[in-house]
């Protein structure tokens, strides 16, 4: 019971990791080379894992419809989508970054009804908006009858889109995974049973979603190092500056880890099991999540409506339960 939700909750902290490595590791090599860097690693770490769960280093039973939901997915979520992320990042920090993540949970649930159909309960709305009003109270500060960021337009900018490019994009995955599905169906595979040849004899099911963020990442790579080349004369000396920046290359290990191979995976694998709109709410809590680490790495200081906001959070994710 809650599979979905527990997994969401997961992928919550896998991304709070993941926002605190990369904001380090764009800071140090921009955006465009850690991108790159990261998708490079990504892909290499999803090739093993479906090469040890599938017997085959790509994604099996895939069909045409499922790479090309997926793709259109990566192009969104990862192309667009992460890249505004990082230059947040770079703007406004990842703490405030992942505040405009924030935008992912409506997005998710207008674009999950729009395309699939799905329905939320009174419940469920109510702890979608608690939850993202505890984020909003713990981040955001109120000076008058206003509320005040203190952001760079820029930044607002690029974090807002990562954070509805992330909507769209989980929806879209969503329709790649059941593609997914059918196409396993349609060759008689067993999800629940381990693949013949493969080296760890792990379900069906619990490869799928890797083997859907490589074709995510695929695109991913392919983008990033085409706007890599296409918008710096300087691509190659600044992916040699990165790859021999020892710090920098243990930040983008770190965010590939949590980020596109676990977190992604994860995020992918709790949308089987739960509607696209509470996952992204659960999702939503990186910003709250986020507080204390980077409070403590980055000399942050911790306002008593932040910790009044993660509160109001936390009772909102309860109302999911009920």
């Amino acid at each position: 019971m809650f599979v979905g939700e527990l997994i969401a909750l997961f992928v919550a902290v896998a991304w709070t990791a993941t926002a605190l490595f990369a904001e380090v590791g764009s800071k140090r090599i921009g955006s465009l080379p850690l991108n790159t860097v990261r998708m490079t690693m990504s892909l290499a770490l999803l090739v093993l894992t479906l090469w040890l769960t599938m017997g085959v280093p790509y994604p099996k039973y895939a069909d045409l419809g499922t790479w090309g939901w997926l793709l259109l997915s990566g192009v969104v979520g990862y192309v667009i989508g992460d890249y505004c992320l990082m230059q947040g990042y770079i703007l406004i920090g990842s703490r405030f970054g992942q505040l405009f993540m924030t935008l992912s949970a409506p997005t998710a649930a207008l674009t999950g009804r729009l395309l699939l159909g799905e329905r939320m309960g009174p419940l469920a709305l109510v702890g979608m908006a608690v939850t993202l009003g505890g984020i909003a109270m713990s981040i955001l500060s109120k000076k008058g009858d206003h509320v005040d960021l203190g952001l760079p337009r820029r930044g607002v900018f690029f974090a807002s889109m990562a954070g509805i490019c992330q909507g769209f994009g989980l929806v879209l995955s969503k329709i790649g995974l059941q593609h997914y599905d059918a196409a396993i169906t349609a060759v008689g595979a067993d999800p629940q049973a381990a693949v013949e040849g493969a080296l760890l004899p792990l379900p069906l099911f619990l490869s799928v979603p890797f083997a859907a963020t490589m074709i995510r990442a695929t695109i991913g790579l392919a983008g990033f190092f085409l706007a890599l080349r296409l918008f710096d004369r300087g691509w190659r000396a600044k992916l040699s500056h990165a790859v021999h920046d020892r710090k920098a290359m243990w930040c983008v290990f770190g965010a590939t880890v949590f980020g596109p191979f676990v977190g992604v995976s994860a995020s992918l694998l709790a949308t089987q099991y739960t509607s696209t709109g509470i996952a992204q709410t659960l999702f939503a809590l990186t910003p709250v999540l986020i507080i204390a680490p980077a409070a403590w790495l980055f000399r942050q200081r911790v306002t008593v409506r932040q910790v009044v906001g993660a509160a109001v959070s936390v009772a909102g994710v309860c109302l999911f339960f009920i």
